[in-house]
């Protein structure tokens, strides 16, 4: 399917088949499709929480306000940010690029303080608030990622953070829950796949200067 037709048949199932599994090469394909997401100042502030194991899944229900999808699903994909973007978080992603590209060492270094300026003159909130927004952008990269492999997804915003930090033991690795999304096979009896899609005429959506 060309990228148009593959988001046309995407939709947010909300009842999965428990008995499908999304393969390991899928999997590691939708989550390469994550880690490649543009991010400010291609810091990546997130990690990604794999939740496979059934019994773990099935405890985050109630902490996903009793919605079943992450008891359903083949996979819990949970977006976690990062608490820790710092002044060494910083360097050590500028040395890493460094590496990478065959830079000298120290060759970013002004560019890494440009970048500490610029984050660490946010309070602890503002700095939350900064890496959610990333977060959304990988959403965005995982469902498409999905959508191209026929593989269903429900992005869900309905959880407690907090509980879900509790339960994957996130804040041990300086991360939060900022979004979560189980991936699977759409069962054959939710009725939601069967609804025609809405979205208002991209002519009315668009404006052309």
């Amino acid at each position: 399917m060309d990228i148009i037709e593959s988001l046309q048949w995407r939709y947010a199932a909300k009842k999965f088949d428990p008995s499908k599994s999304v393969s390991p090469g899928d999997l590691k394909t939708i989550l390469e499709a994550g880690n490649l997401a543009a991010t400010s100042y291609g810091l990546q502030p997130f990690q990604f929480v794999v939740v496979s194991d059934p019994d773990l899944r099935q405890q985050l229900v109630p902490f996903s306000y009793n919605q079943p999808q992450p008891g359903q699903a083949s996979h819990v994909i949970v977006i976690a940010v990062n608490t820790n973007v710092d002044a060494d978080f910083i360097k050590a992603s500028a040395t890493y690029t460094e590496q990478v590209r065959g830079l000298e060492d120290g060759q970013l270094d002004g560019y890494a303080k440009q970048m500490i300026g610029a984050i660490t003159s946010m309070d602890e909130e503002q700095r939350l608030i900064w890496a959610q927004k990333q977060s959304y952008i990988v959403l965005a990269n995982l469902m498409t990622a999905c959508a191209a492999l026929k593989i269903d997804s429900c992005p869900m915003e309905g959880f407690v953070p907090a509980e879900y930090n509790r339960l994957l033991d996130l804040e041990s690795k300086n991360l939060h829950a900022s979004v979560v999304l189980p991936i699977g096979y759409r069962a054959e009896d939710d009725e939601q796949q069967n609804f025609t899609k809405v979205r208002r005429p991209l002519k009315e959506m668009t404006h052309y200067l």
